[in-house]
């Protein structure tokens, strides 16, 4: 037979109340010991007893037959067994009965308790244990818990209280492992209420308390490393961050080594990738490209809601369709509508910027349509502005608009009559467009571009009636004589200041006062060279210097002249120092004479002989230190020194020094050891 299974609905102290606990505490010590194979008496009481009490909960009239024939045979026997013959028969019948009712009971497999429909106060302590037995085997909390109940409640004293003890040893353990199970999943509340529903009464309760302080510590160290990874990501710090992530693994806890180290392993890489987009993002976004930012607000609105960077990849999306939109704005302050209008369109409406966006291309159109220059589209731009409801925050805007290009619509009609009569390019036609125009107020919207056409005209009409002056100045100054020219330059001066013509005829007038100087100074410039040429510089000097002080057209020319001519004198004079210093024929003089010779400028004749006697100073030092270098070796280093750099001698002069320093300062021999030949 099979055992039948408890569920989870029964109690093993179901139906007992304060009036039946001694009665039940007496009827289990007998059930006990006939569970326990102590042999019963014979009397009727003790089978009355046991009836009573049967483990199913049966009345007692559901009794079997049997046991009433048991009954009845200790009550009345028959009267021919009061004979010694009969007790005789019957000694001898009662061995085989019992060996026989023996050997059936023992072939007869007993039937198990229906766990479930036990009248547990009158359950014997086998029963009981049984039961428990069973509901323990399912490995859960609650039958673990009602396990224990079923046999905790049995007395100390009791035959079975040993292997009880031991089984709820076991059966307690087998919670706190459950527990810990729980634990390791990462339930730490359920794992610490499944091990305090130990009751307080058995051993294993005293490591509750050990056991769940252990769990705390170790669930607050694996808390304080993921919160530390996670102020390492906000600090964008990833290779730190993984490896505080890696302390995870030495954790002793599934949950935490494994579930939480993989989610946070997940959450650093999924953050990098994320730091990378939103840079990728910047970079895109600084190029001012449109097709850039539309990508960049892309890439930000990739990054996820569980993301580090989130917050930031939101604040950046409106950031950059706002970029967007001054880029559109700029695009209309140039009066190209067109492109204004195209990036207006493209910014996207995760930027929350739709109703900024539809309030510029509304007004946008319009600008465009008035832009157009003519009424048609002024009239045109008045409708569109029109169709911005008052609740819009650019009506106000638009209505200010309105009532500009009515105005203009009035100013575009005069300019139109005023340039119709401007085209005639009479000036009785510009004077009459000139009036027209001048009708429209400065304040006006085309105020500023009358002002424009106005002044284009005047300057037409001047033009008209100033160029014969210009012309007649040109033909009398053709002949190009002093005459002639300040002639040219009389008639061109009477255009007077301000006229159209005026910075026209100024540089004509320029241009011929030019060569009149000329003409005039020449004489005194050729007079200047051919003193240079004769070598008499200072003469030169004295009479080009008027005119370069003069401002006049040759004040160029004589300027440089004149420094020509004071660097020959300077060259000269540097000369002459250098050949006498040089007499002196000593290192430190011959040394100061080459210094005063490379003044020579390279643009003068002479600094040709100036290089040739550097190079010979220098020689005729090299020789001086040598002949010292013969007595005084370090006299001559000291001489030898003085050689300027760049000569021709400068390298000679080097390695005589070394070879001196070499003599003065010799090198150990190197001690060559002698290879002795053995006989």
């Amino acid at each position: 037979m099979t055992e039948r299974d408890i569920p989870e609905s029964w109690h093993p102290t179901r139906g007992i109340n304060p009036d039946e606990k001694e009665r039940l505490s007496r009827t289990q010590k007998v059930g006990d010991h006939q569970a326990s194979g102590i042999p019963a008496t014979g009397s009727y009481d003790s089978v009355k007893q046991r009836t009573e009490h049967n483990t199913e909960g049966l009345p007692i009239k559901d009794q079997s037959d049997v046991t009433q024939r048991v009954k009845k045979s200790y009550i009345k026997l028959p009267g021919w067994m009061k004979g010694w013959v009969a007790w005789a028969l019957l000694l001898t019948l009662i061995p085989g009965g019992v060996a026989f009712m023996a050997t059936a009971m023992l072939l007869k497999l007993p039937t198990a308790p229906n766990c479930p429909a036990i009248f547990w106060p009158l359950a014997s302590a086998s029963v009981r244990l049984h039961c428990a037995q069973l509901a323990a085997s399912k490995q859960t909390v609650n039958d673990l818990l009602q396990a224990i109940a079923l046999v905790n409640q049995l007395p100390p004293d009791h035959p079975l209280r040993g292997e009880i003890d031991r089984l709820l040893e076991v059966w307690s353990q087998d919670i706190l492992k459950l527990a810990d199970g729980s634990f390791q999943a990462g339930k730490i509340e359920e794992a610490i209420a499944t091990a305090r529903k130990i009751p307080q009464d058995l051993p294993t309760y005293k490591v509750v308390d050990e056991q769940i302080s252990k769990w705390e510590t170790i669930w607050a160290k694996a808390e304080g490393i993921y919160k530390n990874a996670e102020e390492e990501l906000r600090q964008q710090r990833w290779q730190s961050a993984f490896m505080v992530s890696s302390k995870l693994l030495r954790v002793d806890n599934k949950y935490w080594s494994s579930v939480k180290y993989d989610e946070l392993n997940g959450i650093i890489t999924s953050a990098k990738e994320d730091v990378d987009k939103l840079d990728k993002a910047e970079t895109l976004a600084s190029s001012k490209v449109v097709d850039n930012y539309v990508e960049a607000i892309k890439l930000a609105e990739s990054v996820g809601k569980n993301s580090y960077l989130y917050q930031k990849a939101q604040e950046l999306i409106p950031a950059y369709g706002r970029k967007m939109l001054e880029l559109a704005q700029a695009k209309m302050a140039e009066r190209d509508a067109d492109t204004a209008l195209d990036i207006a369109r493209q910014i996207p409406e995760i930027t929350g910027l739709r109703i900024e966006v539809e309030d510029f291309i509304a007004l946008a159109d319009a600008k465009r349509s008035a832009w157009i220059g003519n009424i048609t589209g002024l009239e045109a731009a008045i409708i569109q502005a029109q169709q911005i409801e008052p609740s819009r925050p650019v009506y106000n805007e638009a209505q200010q608009l309105i009532s500009r290009w009515r105005l203009e619509i009035e100013d575009v009609s005069r300019l139109e009559k005023a340039r119709m009569l401007a085209n005639q390019g009479t000036i009785n036609d510009l004077s009459a467009a000139i009036a027209e125009a001048q009708l429209i107020p400065t304040s006006n919207p085309r105020g500023s571009e009358a002002r424009q056409d106005i002044n284009r005209w005047q300057a037409q009409v001047e033009t008209i009636e100033d160029r014969p002056y210009l012309e007649r100045a040109e033909q009398i100054a053709f002949l190009g004589d002093i005459n002639s020219l300040q002639a040219a330059i009389a008639e061109a001066s009477q255009i007077r200041q301000g006229r159209a013509l005026y910075p026209e005829a100024r540089r004509r007038i320029r241009t011929w006062v030019g060569r009149v100087q000329r003409i005039q100074d020449q004489p005194l410039l050729d007079q200047a060279r051919d003193l240079a040429q004769t070598g008499d510089l200072a003469a030169a000097i004295n009479a080009a210097r008027p005119l370069a002080s003069s401002g006049r057209s040759l004040a160029g020319e004589a300027k440089t002249a004149i420094e020509d001519w004071q660097g020959q004198i300077r060259a000269r004079e540097n000369w002459s120092q250098a050949k006498a210093v040089a007499q002196t024929g000593t290192p430190e003089a011959l040394v100061e004479a080459i210094r005063i010779a490379d003044k020579v400028s390279n643009n003068s004749i002479l600094r040709m002989d100036a290089n040739i006697a550097i190079e010979q100073w220098s020689q005729q030092i090299l020789d001086i230190a040598r002949t010292q270098g013969s007595s005084d070796i370090a006299k001559g280093i000291e001489t030898a020194r003085l050689v300027p750099r760049g000569t021709s001698v400068y390298s000679a002069a080097q390695e005589q020094i070394k070879t001196w320093q070499q003599f003065l300062n010799p090198q150990p021999e190197q001690l060559i050891p002698s290879i002795i030949n053995t006989p």
